[in-house]
């Protein structure tokens, strides 16, 4: 059993990651404020990703259905 505590971090494609707490964020990526057991942050991200695609990419496929 690990005694890791991760963080979910989001990019600006609103893309998610777990990312081990304390180590340094990599560049592009920020904390979203969850934090906890890998499995507690692998539970939130299924709840708040539910839309796999870069943000660019939905806004891109938006803006042609819109005409």
């Amino acid at each position: 059993m690990s005694d890791v505590a991760y963080q979910v971090l989001v990019n600006d494609e609103e893309q998610r990651s777990l990312w081990p707490l304390g180590k340094e964020l990599p560049q592009g990526w920020r904390s979203e404020g969850k934090e906890g057991s890998r499995q507690e942050c692998m539970d939130y991200v299924d709840t708040v990703w539910t839309d796999m695609r870069p943000r660019s990419l939905q806004e891109r496929m938006a803006a042609d259905r819109d005409g």
